[in-house]
């Protein structure tokens, strides 16, 4: 089977090894430009054109008012299927239809539920116990074409987002495979999704990453651990940004302290006070520091129990 591939980050690069290492025909790989990262600002490729150079596959940039002219590209390779896993383009016809088997998507999660480019973190965000990989045939809306495979993942108590994104993605590429198999025999059979089950996900911007304190203890919780590693989450002791990089529940008893008040400061870390419980805070960073282990932060770093940390 002949592929063209669209992705771009991290989490694109196991679906696009495991197309290679199963042998299907990876003819082009189409990704977001090159972008300045780091301190040092630098012009970076992105995850997955680093990962096709190393094959040798050729490569294209999809930048802005490319759209015909990566149609076009795409077209002429003829492909029996597009993959496209994370890609940040939304895809118009004719190319949904060009392919013989379509333009297939990697989704993280259990379509219809949570549509959109942030699954991960608002199935964290909202408390959800299960998550999932969706492989869909996509249309011109965003994420509702027909499902043609589904795998259902616990998300643990202490998973955050990062850890969460990265278990889906090694997930998602195995079903790839086994659903671009079952294409090619014929054992795949497109299921509608429900629309009115959808729920929306919408891009993550750090308007989300202040700790609201005034919440109970286990969506202070899942908000830390689902904005990990970014945008992150970030409380002030005064005028002095904090980001919480680790916590966990510490007591589901309410206190009569004020949401925010540090309780005690221990080796192990900062307990404080929620609308309705308290957490424990076991990494903390200032803005622009290197991360440290909790004990080392505290030697540098003056907390004390009565101090109020504020959003």
């Amino acid at each position: 089977m002949k592929i063209v591939f669209m992705g771009s980050p991290d989490f694109s690069v196991p679906s696009l090894e495991a197309l290679i290492e199963a042998r299907f025909d990876v003819s082009l790989v189409i990704t977001q430009p090159d972008r300045r990262a780091g301190r040092g600002r630098k012009m970076l490729p992105t995850a997955v054109k680093a990962a096709a150079q190393e094959h040798g596959i050729p490569v294209m940039d999809f930048g802005k008012g490319q759209g015909k002219e990566v149609s076009a590209a795409v077209m002429a390779e003829d492909p029996d299927a597009v993959v496209v896993v994370a890609f940040g383009h939304i895809l118009r016809e004719p190319l949904l239809s060009a392919p013989t088997y379509g333009c297939i998507n990697v989704h993280a999660s259990l379509l219809p539920r949570w549509r959109g480019v942030s699954p991960v973190q608002y199935s964290i965000l909202h408390g959800d116990t299960w998550t999932g990989v969706t492989i869909m045939r996509m249309d011109p809306g965003v994420d509702t074409g027909p499902v043609l495979a589904q795998r259902s993942i616990a998300i643990g108590p202490e998973d955050n987002g990062g850890e969460l994104l990265d278990r889906m993605a090694g997930q998602g590429a195995d079903l790839l495979i086994h659903t671009l198999r079952g294409l090619q025999t014929g054992h795949v059979d497109p299921q509608d999704q429900d629309d009115k089950a959808a729920v929306y996900a919408p891009k993550l911007t750090k308007t989300l990453s202040a700790v609201r304190w005034d919440r109970d203890v286990v969506t202070v919780h899942n908000q830390i651990r689902a904005l990990q590693p970014w945008p992150g989450t970030t409380t002030y002791l005064g005028e002095q940004a904090l980001k919480v990089t680790e916590a966990r529940p510490m007591s589901f008893l309410t206190t009569d302290k004020e949401p925010g008040t540090v309780l005690r400061v221990a080796a192990e870390g900062v307990e404080v006070a929620c609308g309705e419980g308290s957490l424990l805070l076991t990494g903390l960073q200032c803005p622009g520091r290197k991360t440290l282990a909790i004990d080392e932060f505290l030697r540098g770093f003056a907390l004390q129990a009565g101090d109020v940390l504020r959003s």
